[in-house]
């Protein structure tokens, strides 16, 4: 039913491109699972998939913004397992634009049912009565997080590193809610160390991975977050094309370019120990480069290639 994990790839990125000698960098290529569920999004959705199949459950509901990965994971992920999907999305003003944006028309055309609400409603959605008014109008489904995350997602996660990701000194990813690298730290070894990349402000996210594990071998930065979540500027953006002109790896810019480019400064600051190993997990989302693209010609911003 799903692909292998062992038949992901591990990438050399050939640091001498970019004039450095004193480490070595590894991409675990995450974004090529598949086609439209690329990356982590696979890994939280796959034992919640077996799960709502377990529990007979015809639907899928979540929740998102204008340009969530993992709306768009659901709902490719519905309609090739035959699951009817809906998004609870954040923002009425977006009711008109779903034909201009692209992570929303591209879950509309895998057959999800998008409903609008506004943002001081979105923020109740985790209240018992949201979900029970929700079950009033749409039925019984199988409620998804935003995000993706829970026990399931973790689990699903704790997959990505394999046997031959041991040697390892650093394993680094990306960090929205906290899930993937919960999953990273609990299947790491206790001579490495998992650095998070987060994409929002605050390192709020450690409450949330202590209670997945018991495992201290972590650190979560919020010094590349570039002011808060989907905010870029140029000189990311000038980072990640070049990066890309250099490596033919596409980085997004909500989660992986972030990573990257946190990982290159502290290489330059010394950060990591001479000749050390790092691994970067490539958690996908460059389906979002579009609809980045779209907000950054009005800006008359450069545009990632």
């Amino acid at each position: 039913m799903f692909i292998e994990t062992n038949q992901v790839r591990n990438q050399i990125i050939p640091l001498e491109a970019f004039s450095i000698s004193n480490v070595n960098l590894v991409i675990k290529r995450e974004d090529q699972l598949h086609p439209d569920i690329s990356g982590n999004k696979l890994r939280k959705l796959k034992y919640n998939i077996l799960e709502a199949k377990r529990l007979n459950k015809s639907t899928l509901l979540t929740f998102g913004g204008a340009y969530s990965n993992h709306i768009a994971a659901v709902a490719a992920m519905g309609k090739e397992y035959g699951f009817k999907t809906i998004g609870i999305i954040r923002g009425e003003e977006l009711v008109d634009k779903v034909s201009i944006n692209a992570t929303l028309s591209f879950a509309e055309s895998c057959g999800m049912l998008l409903y609008f609400i506004s943002r001081e409603e979105y923020r109740k959605k985790d209240e018992l009565f949201f979900s029970e008014n929700l079950k009033s109008i749409y039925g019984d489904f199988y409620l998804l997080p935003e995000g993706g995350t829970n026990d399931f997602a973790v689990k699903g996660c704790a997959e990505i590193l394999t046997n031959k990701d041991t040697s390892f000194d650093y394993v680094c990813s990306s960090v929205g809610t906290g899930g993937t690298i919960a999953g990273l730290i609990k299947s790491s070894n206790s001579l490495q160390t998992i650095l998070g990349f987060s994409a929002l402000k605050g390192t709020f996210q450690t409450s949330y991975i202590n209670k997945f594990t018991r495992k201290k071998n972590y650190r979560i930065l919020d010094d590349y977050c570039f002011g808060g979540y989907a905010k870029v500027n140029t000189e990311l953006i000038e980072f990640m094309n070049d990066f890309k002109n250099k490596t033919a790896v596409s980085l997004d810019p909500i989660y992986t370019g972030k990573m990257i480019f946190g990982i290159f400064d502290l290489i330059n600051k010394g950060y990591f120990k001479k000749n050390s190993t790092i691994l970067a997990v490539h958690t996908g989302g460059l389906q979002g480069i579009n609809g980045m693209n779209a907000l950054l010609k009005k800006k008359n911003l450069p545009t990632i290639i």
